[in-house]
């Protein structure tokens, strides 16, 4: 008999059964599974990154050598390392696309896409140097830049008019090479340094990557803004018209005393007429600011301060004298009024103005070394010990008034007393000009590049200044910023100008030191207390060193409201002027003395994530010490250029 399974126990089939995983089993999974995601994702990640860094360390050891040996006369060395770095960056481009995408991340992502900014602004230049190369090259040699083994008796002159000459064929590529680096300042641009860290493994990075962002900036305004400039120099050399038809030009050069500081440069002590025909240049006449002066009949208001200090003249009559009009710190407004009051005097058919003060003699001289001039004697850069100052300058203002300053009467305001010597700035001013001239465009080609230095450094640093009346010669000189314009822009802005208006040499010897100290309050706006530090080191000798009357201006954006000035003997009111506010006093500073003035003021504007100030340097000064500090960095520099920076706050 069959027996029957229990009624209790179910059956069941093999092919029901269900399989139950352990817990413990789907642990070990996970334990597996997710670590090897994670590091297989973190690897897929810095796998393109540490390509990029093998990459970026093999190029920067084949660029390093290639920019500390850089040598112009070498073009076909130019070449083949421009063709290396190009190789360099190309392939550095390659590695940054595979993590490109990474910009999307907070934090790193800012680094990530600054990375790729710097690669293309790279690649921009690159280009701009290959057309710049196959451009200059032709001339390299004929500039005295490039020694081909062959001996050339050209003279300077003969090669400057060679290269005017060529301009037409040169403007195409200038304006290609300007576009580039347009393109590679707007990529650099999106670059904060300080989203940097100050300090990384023992270096100063964000110091570092400022001067470099700022030393790019500086280049390439001066590339970009090259090319009106290029265009408008046949015009301004006199050179031919296509018709045959002559281009000379005129132009009054008027010799700024930049040790007799003025806003625009120095004390107008000289001026003469110089002709340019096809890039020659020939002083016509030349004579004493007095004796021009002397014709004009004063009918227009001077400012307070003048009237304040300078007295003589102006106690019988406060209306401004010729020779004072170079009050405005833009130096086409200061034009302007001069040039309109003086071209009744003989001075109306000009094109222009040039002034010059004794930083371009300096820097002429010191590359041409040695120069006599007939009737005078010789003069050089060496130090004069009497004056512990280059003997050019002693013996220029030795002509000018060894034996005093000229006197005025305080009741007729006629001259009462002028040193037999005072007439002497006349005099030497066109023999001068004339050897300066000769050494210049007659020196051989070793000397040519050193002079193209001297006349570049002049001018970026405002010690040659340029007015013209044709309009597209002005607009050149403005963009490339040589026509001592004051600027305009919504950034926090600062120009201090200071008027030595008490007839002696003092700014031989003083030198100032500017700090500005920003703090951001509690509702959001931005506190500065500017001081300024003026120093004179130099004994008291009653004529180069004496007391310092002193006018200064202090220039900062329009709205701005002064909180408390301090270290004046006489503070003026708070005025608006070229888009600026302005905050204005006098005081006086002795020999072997120290005055410090502070001016203290909010800004019209809240603290903002991209904080930028610009800074102007007054014509005619060195460069001054100037130092920036906040509560996040503190910068410390020379101004001898106008500068912009960013600053975190």
């Amino acid at each position: 008999m069959k027996e029957e399974p229990a009624i209790l126990i179910p059956k069941i089939e093999p092919d029901k059964l269900e399989v139950v995983t352990k817990p413990k089993s789907k642990l070990k999974i996970k334990f597996f599974v997710i670590p090897s995601v994670i590091l297989l994702i973190i690897f897929l990640l810095l796998l393109p990154i540490l390509l990029f860094g093998a990459r970026a360390n093999k190029a920067y050891k084949q660029i390093l050598p290639i920019v500390e040996n850089i040598n112009i006369e070498d073009t076909n060395k130019l070449k083949s390392d421009l063709a290396l770095v190009k190789t360099s960056v190309s392939d550095l481009k390659k590695s940054y696309k595979l993590f490109s995408w990474m910009k999307i991340f907070p934090i790193v992502g800012k680094y990530v896409g600054d990375l790729g900014h710097s690669i293309n602004a790279g690649t921009y230049v690159i280009d701009a140097g290959e057309i710049m190369l196959t451009t200059v090259e032709p001339y390299l040699e004929v500039l005295g830049f490039k020694d081909d083994g062959k001996d050339s008796t050209q003279t300077s002159q003969e090669r400057i008019d060679f290269i005017i000459n060529s301009i037409p064929e040169i403007l195409p590529k200038a304006g290609d090479i300007s576009e580039k680096f347009k393109k590679a300042e707007e990529e650099m641009s999106n670059i904060n340094p300080n989203d940097y860290p100050e300090k990384f493994k023992g270096i100063d990075l964000r110091e570092k990557l400022k001067k470099g962002l700022d030393l790019f900036k500086e280049i390439s305004g001066y590339i970009s803004e090259s090319k009106p400039l290029l265009e408008t120099a046949p015009y301004l050399l006199g050179v031919d018209s296509e018709d045959g038809t002559s281009n000379d030009r005129k132009y009054l050069v008027l010799f700024q005393n930049d040790k007799e500081l003025r806003a625009t440069g120095g004390f107008l002590t000289a001026y003469s007429i110089m002709k340019v025909s096809k890039a020659k240049f020939e002083p016509v006449s030349s004579d004493d600011i007095y004796n021009l002066d002397a014709k004009y009949k004063p009918s227009l208001p001077a400012p307070t301060a003048i009237v304040d200090l300078i007295k003589g003249p102006y106690v019988l009559s406060q209306n401004i004298r010729l020779r004072d009009m170079n009050y405005s710190p833009d130096f086409k407004v200061a034009m302007d009024l001069f040039f309109e009051e003086a071209k009744d005097l003989g001075l109306k058919d000009v094109d222009g103005i040039i002034a010059v003060d004794t930083g371009l003699l300096v820097n002429l001289l010191d590359a041409l070394g040695e120069i006599g001039v007939p009737g005078f004697g010789n003069f050089s850069t060496k130090i004069e010990p009497k004056c512990n100052c280059p003997q050019v300058i002693y013996e220029l203002e030795s002509f000018a008034d060894v034996e005093g300053p000229i006197i005025w009467d305080p009741l007729t305001g006629e001259i009462i007393l002028r040193p037999k010597n005072s007439d002497n700035r006349k005099k030497i001013i066109g023999p001068l000009m004339n050897s300066i001239l000769a050494n210049s465009f007659g020196s051989t080609k070793d000397k040519l590049p050193k002079l193209i230095n001297a006349v570049f450094k002049s001018i970026t640093e405002k010690h040659v200044l340029f007015y013209l009346h044709n309009e597209d010669a002005q607009k050149a000189v403005e963009g490339f910023g040589i026509a001592g314009r004051m600027e305009t822009g919504a950034s926090d802005y600062l120009h201090i100008n200071d008027s030595n208006l008490g007839g002696r040499k003092s700014n031989l010897y003083a030198k100032a030191e500017v700090e500005q100290d920003i703090v951001v309050n509690k509702e959001g706006l931005i506190e500065k207390t500017i001081t300024i530090t003026y120093k004179n080191p130099e004994k008291h000798d009653g004529w180069l060193n004496s007391v310092l009357p002193n006018w200064v201006r202090v220039y900062v954006p329009e709205g701005s409201k002064l909180t408390d000035a301090e270290g004046l003997e006489k503070q003026y009111e708070t005025t608006t002027e070229l888009g600026k506010t302005v905050f204005s006093g006098f005081f006086k500073l002795r020999p072997e003395g120290v005055s410090k003035v502070i001016f203290k003021y909010i800004l019209p504007f809240k603290k903002s994530n991209d904080y930028k100030i610009y800074m102007q340097k007054q014509p005619g000064t060195d460069a001054p010490l100037y130092r920036i500090i906040t509560s996040k960095s503190e910068e410390e520099f020379l101004l001898n250029i106008d500068k912009e920076i960013r600053i975190k706050l």
